[in-house]
């Protein structure tokens, strides 16, 4: 597929950087929108990003010609019919991708490959609702994808390992790092990442330390940025909505529990950064996240532990290779480190002895400890990472 014709159906921030990756990579792009202020925007977006290329002296003016002029924007879902692979990045509605899917299943050749960038939904779900479920797979970018190089590659259980393995050959080529993740609810990133802000507002629900605390306590760590202002940046509307969904589709699992604060800061309009309020308040000249110096390395030892936890889990239920969860997470959400050499250089039983403090104390199955994490520690020995 490395010179075939890519098409992607959404001209949104998602889809209009998976267009300029596929573009960068040489391919003819067909980007799909019934929305032409849509597409209209996603043009003018791309000039932007090329110009200060140029200006940089990353890219010359006729490399960034020519990625743009790879990329056609149409709302005519005809023109997708010669193409070898298409990337859906709409809306994360299960229907509505559905319909997306068997419009594009009309008029596709019976050798394309047909892939989903949804981040939370079941691909198996998807696949069942097709006619050629064998050709449909999940190809996760991150945001923003001409930028961060981690791409989940989940096959559905319908889905032709020569898919996967195509799959995994043209996201090296397209310059990315890819990971093969099983079908599973919030896949590597969005499950094994969901303790870094559950437990941080768990901690803050509790009134035993404030959002700045909680934030610089990480960030002293290694994180870029603590869970408070992530999930301003991201939006809590979007983050509520992801832990929403993996706690639903986990059967209620209170390991994924979504949090009252959170709930009430998506109902109050404090969404983050785009709203202009959500942990900290952003229409001031100057955001108060002065934190409290007070001894607070038991809230990064709270965290990590549960973030390690769920990384020993998805290993032990097979979500993923010890080398592609590394990889998900210092690639996918920039962490300092791959939470199984954390563990390694921690040690796992005291990390065991973390949770199990925890479980003692509240009583909650949330704090139970991996049978993996468990057995190795008991063993004596250590993640093969």
């Amino acid at each position: 597929m490395e010179n075939s014709i890519v098409g992607v159906v959404g001209a949104g921030a998602m889809g209009s950087g998976i267009a300029q990756v596929a573009a960068q990579a040489g391919h003819q792009v067909i980007l799909i929108d019934q929305n032409e202020q849509a597409l209209e925007r996603s043009q003018s977006a791309l000039e932007k990003v090329c110009s200060r290329l140029v200006e940089k002296g990353r890219w010359t003016s006729e490399q960034s010609t020519a990625v743009q002029d790879r990329i056609q924007r149409t709302g005519d879902w005809s023109l997708l019919e010669p193409c070898a692979l298409i990337i859906e990045a709409i809306i994360e509605d299960l229907d509505v991708k559905v319909g997306a899917f068997q419009q594009v299943e009309r008029i596709v050749r019976d050798e394309a490959v047909i892939a989903s960038n949804t981040s939370s939904l079941s691909l198996t779900a998807i696949a069942g609702k097709l006619r050629r479920p064998e050709r449909f797979l999940g190809l996760h970018f991150f945001n923003p994808a001409p930028l961060m190089a981690l791409v989940e590659v989940i096959p559905a259980l319908q889905t032709d390992s020569r898919h996967i393995e195509s799959a995994l050959a043209l996201m090296k080529h397209w310059k990315k790092e890819p990971v093969v993740v099983r079908d599973t609810p919030g896949f590597i990133v969005n499950r094994v990442a969901r303790p870094f802000y559950g437990e941080a507002l768990r901690i803050a629900e509790e009134g035993l330390a404030d959002f700045a605390t909680i934030d610089g306590a990480m960030r002293t760590a290694g994180f870029r940025m603590g869970p408070f202002e992530l999930m301003d940046l991201i939006g809590n509307d979007v983050n509520y909505a992801v832990t929403r969904s993996v706690f639903e589709a986990f059967y209620f699992d209170p390991r994924y529990r979504p949090s009252l604060i959170q709930r009430q800061h998506v109902d109050a309009g404090w969404l983050g950064r785009k709203s202009g309020r959500g942990y900290y308040d952003y229409t001031e000249k100057t955001t108060n996240r002065d934190a409290n110096h007070a001894e607070s390395a038991w809230i990064l030892d709270r965290i990590l532990a549960m973030l390690i936890n769920e990384a020993a889990d998805a290993l032990y239920l097979g979500i993923a290779s010890a080398q592609d969860l590394e990889t998900a997470m210092t690639k996918g959400v920039n962490y300092p480190k791959g939470l199984l050499v954390w563990a390694n250089e921690i040690g796992l039983q005291e990390v065991v002895n973390m949770l199990d403090g925890l479980h003692a104390r509240y009583g909650e199955d949330r704090y139970r400890a991996s049978v993996l994490l468990r057995d190795l520690a008991t063993e004596g020995k250590l993640f093969n990472c």
